[in-house]
């Protein structure tokens, strides 16, 4: 009995212990759940970071074709079935039961295990494709990188933003041969290749194109890099299909294309369209801005020479330790300067010249170079090969036109309409066509040669000029060359003798322009082929030997400009294939011989000489289109029937020519009157003084109708400062013009300046009842010096506003209390009145009273005024007439001068502020203490400029106008 006793206690102890086990891991279970819950999200965000990884490099690998994607696949499945077995555990936890807790605690340990089990092998997996795939993504490309540089590294953070700009698919970077563009592309692709895992493209691809593009061989290039087989006798369609198919898998890439030369069909290669849904770019190099614009690039970022700093670490950098010589460096940096900037020459000559430290071995080096001569074989070969390249590429014409450029003198800023009438003279352009068409022509060659880097924006407007180091190219291709581009330059050097001995029988131009040549060899030379010779700018040089222009039988240009001879000799008249003379600023010249026999002259420019008539035998030349008697201060003859003769004058330019032209029965008998020139039924351009107004006649008018350019100067001393409507300009000065008719003229005039004139109030009285319609065409008006007070009698007023389209009103030394006086009696509305310039005006009290003609000034956006002591404000609201629009009332104005007002008090009597100024200038107009700028539109003020006094004591609406525009303030 005790023994079953023991026995059963023995047997319920266990129990009991069991069933205690069995509670208390209940319990713990039931305990960890929530932390097992929160273990499990956290274990599977990290999962699920190294699923969107995995899926990433997935993409890559497929592309690629390689066999490590079926083991990521079967990871990706066995992650899928994880993740939603959880996603299910979680939600099964919100509304179980205490009991079913345990159970369910127990398996979201095991399934724990499983996620942190598969991020390890994830890892794991992804740390094989860092090895087998990753640096897929972007290859580096080897070569030099870009030097710790200024100007480069702008233009590649420039290229770079843009690559993460949803506006920007297509990147065009062009620059001339040898600036750098390749290295700029190449740091572009390795700083992706350096951030490969964060650059956002799947895929970077490099082509090289160059300038034998083949399709098949850039699609090789392009498949190599996404590892696809290329079939046997697979043709570029299928290919292309083959690409286009592999980089949309992609889902986003970047393609760059190095070296294009010629325009690219991007469907033939096989690349996806880049419409900003798929974040996939291209960017192509190119010496050829157009070639850029083919692709329709959204940006194109010009990579341009390196400044001097820059360029002379670069140099140093290649020249290396010798340049720090004492005896060295000053040459040294004389011969880096002799680079232009262009990295290619830099890296060449430094080089070239690098550890050699004798002097003499750099100062041969810097005489060499100045005279465009590749001193070593590594020059040629590595400088100028590269922009033979560029120049093999033009059409025989082009190569013609961009050697001609290199007979100016370095750095020299060559005139457009001057260097294209040269190519018309020496018949690179086809001369049959009019004046107007062949300018054209020629400005789009110069375009053409400035879109391929061969010619550059010159110092000033409408110039161009040669960089140094393709001004060199070309004087090597000339004096290398045999055929028609032969050519002798010397230009700009200094020379004080005459180069004989450099005269050769092959030589076709001869450039010595701009040297200190006194005289010229009395001799013939053997030059029966030379077509140019350009001596202008040797102001020392006073003669010019008969026998030695008996030298250039086939002379096509001569220029003599800027020399000091005082006659030509008679041997002028042998040059029968003579198309252009040019005595520019000859201001010595008072005598030209004879030109009969010249018959294919076509430009003959007299500018600034001291002749005091027309050549001998002027009317002969038929041929002659451009006739420039500018500035002949001495001109005091021309007779009548000389001009007409001239059939196919296209240009008379006789801007400040002492000679007045006359008007048929109004001038001395004899003398030359808009009659002659009424017969040149070619002319288009025109610039003449004339002694009075010409009468209304159908003559008169069909003749100025035609003109596409003139400028009409009349009376005894008219003359006037350019304005930027000059294209049909008449200028009246100090004359009566109270019987005067002008709207004739009007009708086909772009700018009309009244200066010092009277009678004016009459002139204006007729010119508002005798028309019947609008002066459309005129968009400048000024009216200086004018004493009496502008009210036509009668108070005529126009019931149209006879100026519709004026931009621009000048008004200086005028009798106006208002503008509104002449407003009136013209009917101007001012809809598009832009600039407006008042100035001592000494009656003016307001510039404009608003009133029911003009409400508001939608176009205008500069207001110059200035020393007009009576002014107390420039807008006023003429009372009882009009109620404040809600329009604003300069809405555009953007620029406002104020000098020299004493009694200006304000602006405007509506308050408010002007939101587009972004320029003010107030001085000594001491009483204005307002400004219309709020903080509402303070932001857009580039710069506010006055004394500092009146700045002090301005009144601002609120402190944070005043702040905001302080850093502004430009103290006068």
């Amino acid at each position: 009995m005790d023994c079953l006793g023991q026995a059963l206690g023995t047997f319920l102890a266990e129990i009991g212990r069991g069933m205690c086990r069995s509670t208390y891991s209940r319990a713990i279970y039931a305990i960890r759940f929530k932390s097992n819950i929160n273990a499990l999200k956290d274990a599977l965000n990290g999962l699920i970071e190294v699923q969107n990884k995995v899926n990433k490099d997935l993409k890559i690998l497929e592309i690629k074709g390689k066999s490590l994607h079926v083991q990521l696949r079967r990871w990706l499945r066995d992650v899928e079935e994880i993740v939603s077995e959880a996603n299910s555990m979680q939600e099964r936890r919100v509304s179980c039961a205490p009991s079913l807790k345990c159970r369910l605690s127990k398996k979201l340990v095991v399934i724990l295990e499983k996620v942190k089990r598969l991020e390890k092998q994830g890892v794991e997996l992804l740390d094989i494709v860092s090895v087998e795939g990753k640096s897929e993504l972007v290859e580096k490309i080897l070569g030099p990188s870009i030097p710790d540089q200024t100007t480069v590294s702008e233009m590649l953070a420039k290229v770079l933003s843009c690559l993460k700009s949803d506006n920007v698919q297509k990147i065009g970077v062009w620059g001339m041969g040898g600036v750098g563009k390749t290295t700029l592309v190449r740091e572009l692709n390795n700083k992706l290749w350096k951030e490969a895992a964060t650059q956002p493209f799947g895929m970077v691809i490099w082509a090289t194109v160059s300038k034998e593009f083949e399709v098949g061989r850039v699609q090789k290039q392009i498949a190599d890099r996404l590892e696809m087989e290329i079939k046997l006798g697979e043709n570029e369609e299928k290919l292309a299909r083959r690409i286009h198919g592999k980089l949309e898998k992609v889902g986003s890439f970047l393609l760059i294309l190095d070296d294009v030369w010629k325009p690219i069909d991007l469907d033939k290669l096989g690349i996806p369209q880049t419409d900003g849904h798929n974040c996939s770019k291209i960017v192509l190099t190119s010496r050829f801005l157009e070639v850029c614009q083919s692709i329709k690039t959204d940006i194109d970022f010009r990579v341009d020479c390196l400044c001097e700093e820059e360029a002379w670490e670069l140099f140093c950098q290649n020249a290396g330790e010798v340049t720090r010589s004492d005896r060295v460096r000053p040459i040294a940096k004389k011969v880096s300067r002799e680079c232009g900037g262009l990295p290619l020459a830099i890296i060449t000559v430094g080089m070239a010249m690098r550890g050699k430290k004798m002097v003499n071995l750099w100062k041969h080096a810097l005489k060499e170079l100045r005279s465009s001569v590749p001193y070593v074989k590594s020059i040629e070969e590595k400088i100028y090969q590269p922009l033979k390249l560029s120049y093999d590429l033009l059409e025989p014409k082009m190569k013609s036109c961009l050697l001609f450029c290199a007979l100016f003198p370095e750095d020299y800023s060559i005139a457009i309409a001057e260097l294209v009438r040269y190519w018309i003279a020496e018949g690179f352009i086809d001369e049959t066509q009019n004046h107007g068409y062949l300018m054209n022509q020629g400005i789009t060659l110069v375009e053409n040669l400035k879109d391929s880097c061969l010619l550059e924006e010159g110092a000033r407007d409408d110039t161009v000029k040669m960089h140094d180091v393709v001004r060199d190219f070309a004087i090597w291709v000339m004096s290398s060359s045999q055929d028609d581009s032969h050519s002798l330059v010397m230009s700009g050097i200094g020379l004080h003798e005459f180069p004989l001995e450099k005269f050769l029988p092959s030589i076709r131009r001869v450039s010595l322009m701009n040297n200190k040549l006194k005289k010229l060899p009395d001799q013939v030379v053997e030059c029966v082929e030379l077509s140019a010779l350009l001596l202008q700018g040797n102001f020392h040089l006073e003669a010019l030997p008969a026998r030695f222009l008996l030298s250039f039988p086939a002379l096509r240009i001569l220029n003599l400009s800027g020399t000091r001879i005082i006659s030509l000799p008679l041997s002028l008249r042998e040059l029968h294939e003579l198309r252009s003379l040019i005595l520019r600023d000859c201001y010595y010249l008072e005598e030209v011989p004879s030109l009969e026999g010249l018959t294919k002259i076509q430009v003959l420019d007299l500018c600034a000489t001291r002749i005091r008539e027309l050549p001998i035998g002027l009317k002969t030349l038929n041929s002659l289109r451009l006739l420039d008697l500018s500035r002949t201060h001495h001109l005091e003859s021309i007779p009548a029937g000389i001009i007409q003769h001239l059939s196919s004058l296209e240009v008379l330019d006789m801007t400040l020519s002492h000679f007045h032209w006359g008007v048929q029965g109004q001038t001395q008998e004899g003398q030359a009157t808009l009659e002659d020139i009424a017969c040149l039924h070619r002319l288009s351009v025109l610039s003449i003084r004339v002694v009075c107004v010409p009468p209304l006649s159908p003559e008169y008018s069909s003749w100025i109708e035609k003109l596409k350019k003139f400028q009409l100067f009349i009376g005894p001393t008219a003359n006037s400062l350019p304005s930027r409507h000059d294209k049909r300009r008449v200028t009246i000065s100090s004359l009566n013009v109270s019987e005067a008719f002008i709207g004739w003229l009007l009708v086909n005039t772009t700018s009309l300046v009244m200066n010092h004139c009277w009678g004016l109030n009459e002139m204006l009285e007729n010119l508002v009842i005798d028309s019947t319609s609008s002066f459309n065409v005129l968009r400048s008006l000024t009216v200086d010096s004018f004493g009496g007070s502008i009210r036509p009698a009668g108070g005529c007023v126009a019931h149209l506003d006879l100026l519709p389209n004026l931009e621009e009103l000048h008004l200086r030394r005028v009798n106006l209390e208002t503008i509104s006086e002449l407003v009136g009696h013209l009917g101007l509305r001012f809809q598009t009145l832009k600039h407006l310039e008042v100035s001592r005006c000494s009656r003016l009290k307001c510039l404009l009273s608003l009133g029911n003609l003009i409400c508001f000034l939608p176009n205008l956006q500069e207001i110059h005024v200035s020393f007009c002591k009576k002014l107390q404000e420039l807008f006023d609201y003429s009372p009882g007439e009009f109620s404040a629009s809600t329009e604003p009332l300069v809405p555009a104005l953007r620029i406002i001068k104020l000098t020299n007002l004493p009694r200006l008090n304000r602006l405007c009597s509506q308050k408010g502020s002007w939101g587009s100024l972004e320029h003010v200038e107030v001085i000594r107009c001491n009483l204005l203490k307002n400004l219309p700028i709020s903080s509402s539109n303070a932001h857009r003020v580039k710069e506010v400029r006055g004394e500092r006094h009146w700045w002090n004591n301005l009144s601002w609406d609120d402190n944070t106008t005043r702040e905001a525009l302080q850093p502004r303030f430009v103290p006068a």
